[in-house]
């Protein structure tokens, strides 16, 4: 699977601009989630956990769909 390629794996703890610094299409990913504040100054200090708590979304989830799609993004650069 590709995802195992992908060595800089997102955690729940990963902050919201750290996250759109390595690869700022990740935004397609939070928008679909429902994170349409994404480029909101106040979000870019929360991290994936604490932005899916105030979205009421499975922060879990969230991180296995970024890394999911990251990996994949990584699987046709490579």
């Amino acid at each position: 699977m590709a995802e195992a390629e992908y060595t800089d794996k997102v955690t729940k703890e990963t902050q919201i601009m750290e996250l759109l610094r390595r690869d700022v299409t990740v935004v397609r990913v939070l928008v679909a989630a429902g994170m349409h504040c994404v480029g909101c100054p106040a979000s870019m200090n929360e991290s994936i956990g604490e932005a899916a708590a105030v979205h009421h979304l499975n922060a879990d989830a969230l991180v296995d769909e970024l890394n999911d799609y990251l990996a994949e993004r990584e699987s046709r650069t490579a």
